[in-house]
Parts: structure tokens; sequence; C-alpha cells
């Protein structure tokens, strides 16, 4: 079978597709014939080491995982003798874990792990990328800043694959939505839920003073410092892009009011990101949630992915369909 890894970090270029045996699921494990998975500014960091505390998670020198890819949809090709919830031919969807591995034809998870039946609405490619924006944006929206009716929360990257599902989500929750995206984006977040959309080339959203009772930054690009005026008192500023910054503010801080955080959330439980993908799975089949794939690549295409959503002028996901 084909797989991509990596010996070094680097550019897109440090990516290679290898060919090595196919594994053998053990009793608890199902074998999942990979069709897609997705590329995101967080596979792209762990490939590059950028920011530095990646390596911290990823190897000091080197990867330690040298197989990449967490987020997938595929299809069940073998099941070990003591599964019972899954089988043969089930169409699935969700993470392979923080040991990564999904960038291949095939993967063996545990029964009990990240994965569901995959919602009928989605195919493999929308079903990976979804798996991604969801398991990040949930917690965020629903556990750290515990959105609720009436809330005005703003998206920062609001068109990202993280930022899309955090609008939708937020909108679920019963709050009032700010996108902030290129203005070219700005049909699309208002399609789904936005009810106001801040074009970042043309407004600085954290000019706003006692605006926001959550400021979620899906992309990182801000941070706590710049974004407190814009928040009410109380008010939670969420960045999913790990910096000195953040976590020195949150080791320190001892007041209350306003606050800053960072979630590790691809190194949550296993048990939580299931509970979370079963979420997912029933909020799709309400019409509550749907996914939406900027582009698509070939296998052999793995790197050119990985530049494009460098670019990061794309609007919602990236998939590489392994049969393409």
């Amino acid at each position: 079978m084909k797989m991509v890894t990596q010996s070094r970090y680097g550019g897109p270029d440090v990516l290679e597709i290898r060919e090595v045996p196919r594994p053998a699921p053990r009793e608890n494990e199902v074998l999942v014939r990979v069709e897609a998975f997705s590329v995101t500014l967080a596979d792209c960091a762990f490939r590059k080491a950028d920011p530095f505390l990646v390596r911290f998670f990823a190897g000091l020198l080197r990867p330690k995982n040298l197989v990449l890819g967490d987020d997938i949809g595929g299809v069940v090709e073998a099941v070990g003798s003591a599964v019972t919830h899954l089988k043969v031919g089930d169409a699935v969807c969700g993470s392979v874990g923080a040991n990564l591995g999904g960038a291949a034809d095939y993967v063996c998870l545990g029964e009990h792990e990240a994965i569901v039946r995959r919602p009928a609405a989605l195919d493999a490619g929308q079903a990976a990328g979804l798996s991604y924006g969801f398991l990040t944006a949930m917690p965020f929206i629903r556990d750290e800043g515990q959105v609720k009716p009436g809330d005005k929360v703003l998206i920062n990257g609001a068109a990202s694959s993280v930022g899309y599902v955090a609008v939708q989500l937020a909108r679920h929750f019963g709050a009032e939505v700010t996108a902030v995206c290129s203005g070219r984006h700005e049909a699309l977040v208002r399609s789904l839920g936005a009810d106001h959309v801040i074009d970042r080339t043309v407004r600085d959203f954290t000019t706003a003073r006692g605006a926001y009772d959550v400021i979620f930054d899906a992309v990182g690009k801000s941070s706590f410092g710049r974004c407190a005026a814009a928040l009410k008192p109380g008010g939670i500023y969420l960045t999913t892009v790990p910096s000195l910054a953040i976590v020195w503010h949150m080791l320190t801080r001892r007041k209350p009011g306003k606050r800053g955080r960072l979630a590790t959330t691809g190194l949550r439980p296993v048990a939580d990101k299931l509970r979370d993908m079963q979420a997912m799975a029933e909020l799709v089949e309400a019409g509550a949630l749907r996914a939406v794939v900027d582009r698509r690549f070939a296998l052999a295409q793995v790197a050119e992915a990985h530049r494009h959503v460098e670019t990061e002028r794309k609007a919602g996901d990236v998939v590489v369909e392994m049969g393409a």
C-alpha cells in the first residue's frame, strides 16, 4: 500500500509517498481503506515544526510520527474477532489520533476510537474535512467559550477549515455571530449562519470596544493583547495556535476578568473525541451542519495540497483522495 511520510521537518518537498506492507487488524481493531484524508494548517505546522512549540509534541529534532494524516473518510475493509459495532463495508469517518497515520491506503483503528459511521449526506472527502474542523471547533465553542443563546461571538478566520464549522456551531447554540474573513468569502459565511461579516482587508475587528462575549481566532492571526479591549467584561479570547504569549497569560493570570485560552483539542481523550464524532453525525443528519470543500487533490499531488493550504486563501477544507 502507499503512504505519505517524512523523515525531517521542512517544506512540502519533504513529503514522500512510499510503498509499505498493508497492516492487519488486531482482535479489537478495524482495518479502514482510506478514501480521503484532510490537509490542514495543523498538518503543515507539524510537517515544518512551526511554531517551534510543535516540536515539544512532535519531536524535538525530527518527526516522531513518520506517517502523516489525522482525519479520514473511508470504508471498513476487515474487522478483528472481538469487534462488534462496526462491520465490513461500513462507510466511516473520524480521527486517527495523535499518532497520525491516516495519509495511507489503509489504517488500523480500535473499534472504540474516534470513528463513526459516515452520514449519508457526506462523501469521504467531505467527511474527512468536516471531522477535523468539528473536532477542533466544538471543544472551543461549547466547552471553552461556553457559548449560549444571546452571546455575541466573533470568529476570526471564518472561512477556514475550523472557522466555517465554528460559525455553524455558534449559530446552532443561539449566538449572534460576527464572521471575519476576506470579502470574497462573505456569501459563504452568511449562508452558514453569520449575522455580520467583517472584511479583514478593510476593517480591523480589534478596534471594537466591549463588543463580544467570545472571540475565537480559528487561524491564530491575532493575540489576547490585541483583542482584549474588544471583549465584554468577563469575555474570553480563544486561539487554536500555541504561542509563548498565550501560554504565559494562562500560567500567570490570577484575577477574574477577561481571559485568554489555548486548547490542545487534538490531545483530548479518545472517548471525548468519539462523543463529538457522534454529535457531528447527528448534526449533519439533522441538517444543522454541512461540509464545505475548497479543493480536492490526488495522492500524487499531496505536496501541492500542502502548498495550497499554506496560501491561506482557501474557503473550507482541502482533501486528498487516495483513488483519484
